[in-house]
């Protein structure tokens, strides 16, 4: 039976084996879907064991993926953008990896929130691994306005450089500043820092957001409530990391598969059980 895994540290709250096992189910395929918690510095011997023992393919969680995209051979046109892989398998001629990441966080919005990102004022805030797999995708849905903001500011002016070429073939404006530097409101802020993985909120000012701004926190589960009372309190309508994580993994379940399955009969039902 063919084996995958979510990798990552920690991965013991993942969802991810729930949805692709019901992923599966649905759509006839045959696999199993497990996880594998590395220890921080043990990617690659990881990854390269569980291979061995008969790995077909995985995703990758925080904190490797930007390790994942030095480890893959044959990079998607997503991946190289981001410099950053969620998703990998192995074929003859080596291990491809892709960035399922951003466009999962785009059908999210623009699909199932149904919130358009034309001509929107964007705050992306995390320029690591998350926010690299985000910003290209976000940036082909054309906003009027993209600001990324990252605790050390060097290293969002670093990936937004990477994707300058990107923004201007797609017309947008793109910025970067200190967490404590934005300045205006947006349509649409999305959290892609780990800051939920510790409960805390993101000190971002107040004023970033407004009565209908669309707050998105990759993250999900309790941990993610702070950052979402905190938002709510400031009148946005708040998102958690759930459509995303599903979105996601129906693209990396086609990569592997070839078949498309029904992220939204899944998210439905999973939103159902949580009630």
């Amino acid at each position: 039976m063919d084996r995958y895994a979510i990798v990552g540290h920690p991965v013991a709250h993942s969802k991810s084996p729930d949805i692709h096992a019901r992923f599966a189910e649905l759509t006839g395929q045959t696999l199993v879907y497990e996880r594998l918690e590395l220890p921080l510095g043990g990617f690659l011997s990881g990854i390269q064991a569980a291979r061995a023992a008969g790995l077909r393919g995985g995703n990758v969680t925080v904190p490797f993926k930007l390790d994942a995209y030095q480890w893959v051979q044959h990079h998607s046109a997503r991946a190289r953008l981001a410099e950053a892989c969620n998703t990998f398998w192995f074929e003859a001629d080596g291990v491809h990896g892709d960035n399922t990441d951003g466009i999962g966080l785009v059908r999210d919005i623009t699909q199932n929130a149904g919130v358009p990102l034309r001509g929107a004022r964007v705050l992306l805030v995390g320029a690591g691994g998350a926010g690299a797999g985000a910003l290209g995708p976000l940036l082909s849905e054309r906003p009027a306005e993209l600001v990324l903001t990252n605790r050390t500011v060097a290293r969002a002016q670093a990936l937004a450089q990477r994707h300058a070429h990107w923004a201007t073939q797609h017309g947008v404006a793109l910025s970067t500043a200190g967490l404590h530097d934005v300045s205006g409101s947006f349509d649409v802020v999305v959290n892609a820092t780990a800051s939920s993985l510790n409960g805390a909120e993101p000190p971002l000012p107040a004023s970033a957001l407004r009565g209908g701004t669309l707050v998105v926190d990759m993250m999900y589960g309790p941990k993610a409530e702070p950052f979402a009372l905190w938002a709510a309190a400031h009148g946005a309508t708040v998102r958690d990391g759930l459509g995303m994580l599903i979105e996601q993994a129906a693209e990396a379940f086609f990569l592997w598969r070839g078949v498309m399955p029904p992220a939204a009969q899944v998210m439905a039902e999973r939103r159902a059980a949580m009630g």
